[in-house]
């Protein structure tokens, strides 16, 4: 239900919408519990048919930045526990969503007996290698990691760098993990004609564009796609850079540190009038920048997975991504795009020029990108995956019946 495109709702919300979502098309019933963030919102709201978000009181009815929930965990779990045996339900999964989650998931086993799943989206351990002392999360996060790895059911990784992280950092039974990766929906993204792509979104018509979106904080690496933009030679027509995301609609440089930086970096490099700060989307308005694009760009630090090369091979943009966790599972090198070092912009140029100046690989690469997704990517493939996980831990008598359990405040 959150606005997406902010420094703490991004993919994850995604997953668990659209994984409840087509759950619910398969014929189960699906809660979703999440932190309430307003006095005013109801407790219970029908979001979907066959789908319910149920507000759970734990800390202030406010909005809390992800790092600073943790304390209010125990709170969550009493609360949602109490709201179970008050409605008299019985489910017979959760499926837990972050490692905050994964908390809650283990007490409501412990007083429920209710089985879990959990799908990290993101490590601790993993977080720490990257971002060192800028990385603000309790310490107690690790060992809720290491305790829910071993209390699970089952764990879900998005990639096989997931699993690979999942066993080297925190012991993880190789026969506990399953690889289910995460999905675009075919009915929000896809093909649009590029010339009314870009009317529609504003955007220049006789220029090359290249588009960076999601969430504008450091480890996306925005600020490489900047400086590899300043180092661009030898293109057949100027580019421009469209970067979609942020807090808000509106970016003001008083107001937004990351903006400040970003465009301070795109002034350092004498490059300010080539770059296009559109701010935060809706969702509906995604692809037509998507479409408009000629080249995707994601290229953060790591990656758990990584949603929108998705939705951009969706739409059929050919994407140049970080060589790293998801991304380097969804994109495939050479046949959907290019894949290069994370925080190397004088490799990020060169293949950008190489793309840019080749319609000829734009066209293969963007039929390839369409055709993949659509074959292993669907929300709908990815459900029948996590369905048949499921069938596989849950009593047969409860097979129609299930809560994803997630606090959507604290998304990756």
């Amino acid at each position: 239900m959150a606005s997406l495109g902010g420094v703490d709702t991004g993919g994850q919300n995604v997953y668990v919408a659209q994984l409840a979502k087509h759950l619910a098309a398969q014929g189960y019933l699906v809660d979703v519990f999440t932190r309430r963030e307003s006095a005013e919102i109801a407790e219970v709201v029908d979001w979907a048919p066959g789908v319910r978000v149920i507000h759970v009181t734990a800390g202030p009815a406010e909005v809390i930045i992800k790092e600073n929930i943790l304390q209010y965990m125990d709170d969550f779990k009493d609360n949602m526990i109490a709201f179970i045996i008050n409605k008299q339900l019985h489910y017979a999964l959760t499926h837990a969503n972050f490692f905050m989650s994964a908390q809650v998931a283990m007490g409501v086993k412990k007083e429920l007996d209710i089985p879990f799943v959990v799908t990290f989206h993101a490590l601790g351990h993993v977080r720490r290698i990257h971002q060192a002392e800028k990385d603000k999360f309790p310490e107690q996060r690790l060992t809720i990691e290491e305790q829910a790895v071993q209390e699970a059911d089952h764990i879900i990784a998005e990639c096989p760098q997931d699993k690979e992280d999942l066993i080297q950092y925190y012991n993880a039974p190789v026969e506990k993990i399953s690889i289910i990766p995460c999905g675009f929906s075919a009915t929000e993204f896809y093909p649009i004609d590029k010339e009314v792509a870009r009317k529609i979104a504003g955007l220049p018509q006789k220029e090359h564009i290249i588009l960076q979106l999601g969430r504008m904080v450091p480890r996306k690496g925005v600020d490489n796609v900047i400086r590899a933009l300043g180092k661009l030679k030898g293109t057949k027509k100027p580019v421009k850079l469209v970067v979609v995301g942020g807090e808000c609609e509106e970016l003001v440089e008083e107001t937004c540190p990351e903006y400040a930086r970003l465009m301070n970096i795109a002034r350092e490099y004498n490059i300010d009038a080539s770059v296009i700060f559109t701010g935060r989307k809706n969702r509906d308005q995604l692809k037509f920048y998507y479409n408009a694009a000629d080249v995707f760009i994601t290229t953060p630090w790591y990656e758990p997975f990584g949603i929108t090369p998705l939705e951009a091979m969706a739409c059929g943009t050919p994407v140049i991504g970080s060589n790293v966790g998801g991304i380097k599972y969804s994109v495939a090198d050479g046949e959907t795009g290019l894949l290069v070092p994370a925080e190397d912009p004088e490799a990020l140029a060169e293949k950008i020029t190489q793309l840019v100046n080749n319609e000829d690989i734009l066209y293969g690469m963007s039929r390839n990108a369409i055709k993949r997704v659509n074959t292993f990517f669907t929300w709908a493939h990815v459900a029948g995956q996590v369905e048949d996980l499921y069938k596989k831990l849950m009593p047969v008598a409860k097979q129609r019946n299930v809560l994803l359990g997630i606090d959507k405040s604290v998304a990756a």
